[in-house]
């Protein structure tokens, strides 16, 4: 697989065709590039994660029935592909802004419609990727059980294009990083820590509860939580409206800002 991916990185541009699939296997290949950076170092904090949260709560369980440390397991997962989605086209878009070099990207003929295809398309591979090394190595903790993988792959899928396109948005509006990483820290960060990853929001008091719902990525989270143990703190029926309520809206956002060039062509 890894030789194949290689030999896909490695083609020339022009085999591709088009536009489209050559931004994206730019982006795929940019991660990749440095995979010990963007995939071994959140798959590491992951696991430290796991092994201090589940040390210090080792005993505990959740809905009654599930060990910590296996309800922990898929949270993490999410919240890795949820970070990584987002840092992908975050990190990338400022990256070409600041060296200039966004400019021989923006002169391609490409509508807005494919640039956002291919950086979106690029973050969720890559939040999946780590997503799946993170599952692959927690594995030795514990094995959580799958009883609906159809779920579980639509949350992943959903929450890292949400994620990818929030990072799109910050990288267009931030000209400096600072402003990226004020966006990550003070929006990103708190909005995935406080949604649900190391409890189960019942376990809150009663106002806190309350906030959780009107936290979107409590939704990606449950729900993504759901496909593995049939259990989850809200209807996963619901969870999935909101998020593709969610992401619609923030991929709108996003369009339109390309379409306009917002801080892009000025």
């Amino acid at each position: 697989m890894s030789k194949a991916l290689n030999q896909a990185l490695n083609k020339p541009a022009l085999e591709y065709g088009s536009g489209f699939p050559t931004l994206f296997f730019k982006e795929v290949k940019r991660f990749y590039k440095v995979a010990f950076q963007t995939v071994a170092a959140p798959v590491l904090t992951a696991v430290l994660y796991l092994m201090i949260f589940g040390h210090v709560l080792e005993g505990r369980e959740v809905y009654g029935r599930l060990n910590y440390t296996a309800f922990l397991i898929p949270g993490l997962v999410m919240m890795s592909v949820l970070q990584n989605a987002f840092a992908n086209t975050s990190s990338s878009l400022i990256q070409s802004k600041v060296t200039g070099n966004l400019v021989f990207v923006l002169l391609a003929p490409l509508s807005h419609f494919e640039f956002y295809a291919a950086y979106i398309l690029a973050a969720v591979f890559r939040g999946i990727v780590v997503g799946l090394g993170v599952f692959l190595i927690t594995l030795w903790f514990g094995l959580p059980s799958l009883e609906h993988p159809l779920w579980i792959l639509a949350f992943a899928f959903l929450g890292a294009a949400i994620l990818g396109s929030l990072g799109l948005i910050a990288g267009i509006w931030a000209d400096k990083y600072d402003q990226l990483a004020a966006f990550q820290n003070f929006i990103i960060m708190p909005a995935t820590m406080l949604s649900g990853v190391f409890y189960s929001i019942h376990s809150l008091p009663p106002a806190w509860q309350v906030v959780s719902h009107f936290n979107p990525f409590f939704y990606m989270i449950d729900g993504f939580r759901f496909g593995f143990f049939g259990v989850s703190d809200v209807s996963p029926w619901s969870s999935l409206a909101i998020v593709l309520c969610f992401f619609a809206v923030v991929s709108a956002v996003a369009l339109r800002l390309l379409q306009k060039g917002y801080k892009l062509r000025h």
